[in-house]
């Protein structure tokens, strides 16, 4: 996207005023997404967006501008605005690059090289699967969409990376009516790969669990209330650690002092069953890339071992200010935005444990199929979290399905909770990850495991 030299002429001048240190984030991101409604093609756009952020920083002052203007007179302006905003520090000169990173791509049919056609036909099997599952489904809305994204990052510490990113996903959402009302199913899938994942993943049986979801709901029981054991199914939970433990590790809030996690490391704080790792390195997982968004190669990093905190995540400037290495962890939603500390791929590693032992030991309580939205206080790990699908538990066996309800419970506590852990490990669906009003894709995942006490909230009397 942009030569070398024009890199080295940009960087120096962001320098000039005597800055410390100064980087180039550049992208050009190409997309495509189709909607179908009831039937019919609602929505059907392609896009692309090419610019660059120019971040200069000065002591304890960042100045950051972003441009759509490639060229160098443009990056050089963006430049100067981003340096005087940072204003003067104890100045820095720039090292020489390493060698430029190899791109980690490994998409074997490039999006853009498949028809329309062939990605709408992929909403109308969806569509007619989800309707064939029954005549209570009155509703069926499906979505497919893709990305090929160029990166380019530099920097004055002589970091010179490149990498293209190519991800897909689809969706399906249905409702289905009966006397009780209305109820909703879903269910999502991600990649981080070419149109052939297609392959490995039938969108008509993505439909049917969808719609057989939003049909076993009308049957619902309401949900009791009150602590009990809570069953998590493997997959589904990744979400709940994400939110009210993930973010807390996160080296930002560390520093702020807003995460319970704080001056911790070294310390048991959860069950010596778990082992939390964040990895974007992970296969195709929706939050793999080979290099985060400050151009460091992403890594394995063990967060929790053994019930142990090991670590935090960092991006570049916490690790800068402690001395230390980034973890791979600096990422953007964009180049018009700064990067932040987030994660990647986040999970809890399997356990020894049958997940049939853990239904069948498990006298009472209430099994969760499904994890929907929820919302999380860094500062104390307190959560609250919807269940779109949950059965009872009585006598050691699934019982009725139940109405949407809450978990309603402290990350860190469930953390130390988790009494059994299967050996049935499994990544979840694609998510997509908001903070500071930044948006990122992530992956989440866990084995079948269960909490021994959890809040649940429900509507039973």
């Amino acid at each position: 996207m942009i030569d070398t030299d024009v890199v080295e002429r940009v960087l120096a001048s962001a320098l000039a005023h005597g800055a410390d240190f100064a980087e180039i984030y550049a992208e050009d991101k190409r997309s495509t997404s189709a909607g179908y409604d009831d039937g019919r093609v609602e929505q059907l756009t392609s896009g692309r967006d090419r610019g660059a952020g120019i971040r200069v920083i000065a002591g304890e002052r960042t100045g950051f501008a972003h441009t759509a203007d490639l060229s160098a007179d443009g990056l050089l302006h963006a430049a100067g605005v981003a340096a005087v905003a940072a204003g003067k520090g104890s100045g820095a000169s720039a090292s020489a690059f390493g060698a430029p990173s190899a791109s980690s791509d490994r998409a074997v049919l490039i999006p853009d090289a498949i028809g329309k056609a062939r990605k709408v036909a992929l909403l109308a099997r969806a569509d007619e699967a989800a309707r064939a599952a029954g005549s209570e489904i009155v509703q069926v809305s499906a979505g497919y969409g893709d990305s090929r994204k160029h990166v380019l990052v530099a920097n004055t510490d002589g970091v010179l990376a490149t990498d293209t990113q190519t991800r897909v996903l689809f969706r399906v959402s249905t409702v289905a009516s009966g006397d009780s009302g209305m109820q909703t199913g879903y269910e999502s899938f991600g990649r981080t790969s070419g149109f052939e994942a297609f392959d490995q993943i039938d969108v008509a049986d993505m439909a049917a669990i969808a719609a057989q979801r939003a049909i076993t709901k009308l049957g619902a029981r309401p949900t009791p209330s009150g602590s009990m054991p809570v069953v998590i199914a493997k997959g589904t939970g990744g979400v709940l650690f994400h939110e009210a433990c993930g973010h807390g590790l996160e080296a930002d809030h560390i520093a702020k002092g807003a995460s319970v996690y704080a001056g911790k490391v070294g310390e048991l704080v959860a069950s010596p069953l778990v082992t939390l790792v964040d990895d974007g390195t992970m296969g195709d997982e929706w939050g793999t890339l080979a290099i985060d968004d400050e151009g460091n190669p992403t890594r394995r990093n063990v967060l929790i071992e053994d019930g142990v905190l090991t670590d935090y995540m960092w991006d570049l400037l916490r690790a800068r200010k402690d001395a230390r290495r980034s973890s791979g962890n600096g990422r953007r939603q964009s180049y018009r935005h700064l990067p932040m500390v987030r994660m990647t791929n986040t999970f809890v590693l399997a356990g020894n444990d049958d997940p049939d032992d853990i239904i069948a030991t498990t006298a009472n309580g209430v099994y969760v199929k499904m994890l929907g939205g929820g919302s999380v206080n860094t500062a104390t790990g307190d959560f609250v979290f919807g269940m779109t699908e949950a059965y009872l538990i009585e006598n050691g066996r699934i019982t009725e399905p139940l109405r949407e309800g809450n978990l309603i419970g402290n990350g860190p506590q469930v953390l130390r909770d988790i009494d059994m852990l299967g050996d049935d490990f499994a990544m979840g669906s694609p998510g997509t990850c908001g903070k500071d009003g930044q948006g990122v894709p992530v992956g989440t995942g866990q084995p079948t495991l269960r909490v021994a006490a959890l809040t649940v909230g429900g509507t039973a009397a």
